[in-house]
């Protein structure tokens, strides 16, 4: 089949990443995920970037395992994803993708061109479609997520998170102070509003971090992982009965990468392929 020859790239991994790899492997393409050496991905149960640290990840039925080189991805595809450390697209100067697709969601462009792929799509805002990559997705929740863009960009980030259950601002929790964070709960654990959730070990001492609400922990970074003042480190979801939620790919996730999907037909019947 042809579309076992159309290789994807997707730069990312991380939980709204991983609802477009998935959908893509579903869909029959070899897709090759790259990643840092230290991805931060806070809803650590549904981001394929974690095998980066375990080795493999096992998501609603998909497997992805590290690799070290495109020799190792190549022998895994029928029955993995691969992820490999490669954050600047080293790969590139030995293979060609079919498509790329940018999913770091840094706000920011780091570094994707047109001209690394014949199809590409940039998540978010910082890409201009028909300039950088050739389709924007826009990713805010709200009317137009998952809208494609062939001119123009995304909605600019707002620095608030999507509204779920009557809460923005206060479901994310960044931290307090620079240090080394470890978690005091579980993902899928619930919490009451102000009940120690983790500690950051700073050179002066501990730091304690408290729920911002009372509700299940959706997210919560790594532990061992060296954290910024101000760095995202955990979400609270106020629906206590959305357990399951935890550990599932989300709702805007999902529209993203059906939209990532339906772009790239877009493009390969634009292209006349």
């Amino acid at each position: 089949m042809e579309r076992q020859r159309q290789l994807i790239i997707v730069r990312g991994g991380g939980d709204i990443a991983t609802g477009t790899i998935h959908r893509l492997h579903r869909c029959g393409y070899p897709v090759l995920v790259l990643e840092t050496g230290t991805p931060s991905a806070i809803r650590r149960q549904v981001a394929f970037s974690e095998a980066i640290y375990d080795g493999s990840s096992e998501i609603e039925g998909v497997t992805c395992l590290k690799v070290s080189s495109y020799e190792e991805a190549k022998a895994v595809w029928e029955a993995a994803v691969p992820v490999m450390i490669d954050e600047r697209c080293d790969i590139l100067k030995r293979v060609r993708p079919w498509a790329l697709v940018d999913a770091i969601l840094a706000k920011k462009n780091l570094g994707t061109t047109r001209d690394m792929a014949d199809k590409t799509i940039g998540l978010g805002p910082g890409f201009t479609a028909g300039e950088d990559v050739d389709l924007v997705i826009e990713t805010m929740r709200g009317h137009d997520l998952g809208r494609i863009l062939s001119k123009g960009c995304a909605l600019p980030n707002t620095g608030v998170p999507g509204r779920i259950g009557g809460f923005d601002k206060e479901r994310v929790i960044h931290s307090p102070a620079q240090g080394i964070l470890f978690g005091t709960v579980r993902i899928g654990d619930r919490v009451e509003k102000g009940q120690p959730i983790a500690i950051i070990v700073t050179g002066q001492g501990e730091v304690t971090v408290e729920a911002s609400l009372t509700g299940l922990v959706r997210g919560l970074i790594r532990d061992g992982y060296p954290v910024t003042k101000g760095f995202k480190i955990a979400d609270i979801d106020p629906r206590e009965q959305e357990f399951e939620n935890c550990f599932t790919i989300s709702d805007k996730a999902r529209a993203i990468g059906g939209s990532v999907l339906e772009g790239l037909l877009y493009l390969e019947m634009k292209q006349g392929h």
